[in-house]
């Protein structure tokens, strides 16, 4: 496998369609960075990367927090396996991550494992380990307030030297009821791209707001949030 090379920021779009109750879709393009957990970029004012604003205990390392998860699902992380994270910087002091992507890979490029950090939008993040043998995750975290936590997200990961995707498919009683993807291409790190990607993350999280209230201003039905849910 060609691996792009890190740092870089990828230059994408997002589309999300939501095809019940009511059909939705929009599609926007942005930016996200794609690290090395080993190389990390230094810290900027428009672009840093903490191990706070992710899984796992804020005071240790990035890479620490993603092999303790993965291990505690039985999967392993060799001395020379890398781990890139494909995410948003935090930029002027602020973060959105909806989705977080870990790629575990092998001093030869092949996919070991990956996890995915999903965050929503009331403080809460869950992570999931997808293994290349099994697509299929069952869904254990509340991001919607207009979807129940039940289901399978089907996930398809891609990543080489000219594109990264991530597509995730949310399943609820043998229907397709969601889908959600990123597709984009890394280039190398350039000032006019660290300021566009350092608007992505206040882009993000009002983007959610706006269609949040769409919704609901069309009388989708709200599904109430777990109270005892926390950061996991």
């Amino acid at each position: 496998m060609s691996v792009p090379q890190t740092p870089a920021i990828v230059a994408g779009h997002v589309s999300h369609t939501r095809r019940v109750p009511k059909r939705h879709r929009f599609r926007y393009p942005t930016y996200q960075w794609l690290v090395d957990l080993d190389d990390l970029p230094p810290h900027r004012l428009f672009a840093s990367f903490q191990a706070r604003d992710h899984l796992g205990d804020p005071a240790r390392s990035l890479r620490a927090n993603v092999t303790r998860l993965a291990a505690t699902h039985g999967a392993r992380l060799e001395s020379e396996d890398r781990l890139l994270m494909l995410a948003n910087a935090r930029s002027l002091g602020y973060v959105f991550n909806p989705l977080s992507v870990f790629w575990c890979l092998t001093p030869a490029g092949e996919l070991r494992w990956a996890v995915l950090e999903v965050h929503n939008t009331y403080g809460g993040r869950h992570a999931y380990l997808a293994r290349p043998d099994r697509s299929s995750l069952r869904k254990e975290f509340y991001v919607s307030p207009f979807f129940t936590v039940d289901g399978e997200y089907d996930v398809t990961l891609r990543l080489d030297r000219d594109r990264i995707s991530v597509a995730i498919d949310l399943c609820q009683n043998g229907v397709r009821v969601f889908s959600a993807s990123f597709t984009g291409r890394p280039s190398p790190v350039r000032r006019r791209t660290i300021l566009a990607a350092a608007l992505v993350p206040y882009q993000v999280a009002t983007l959610i707001r706006a269609h949040g209230i769409w919704l609901w201003l069309r009388r989708l039905p709200v599904v109430r949030r777990p109270s005892a849910e926390g950061v996991r």
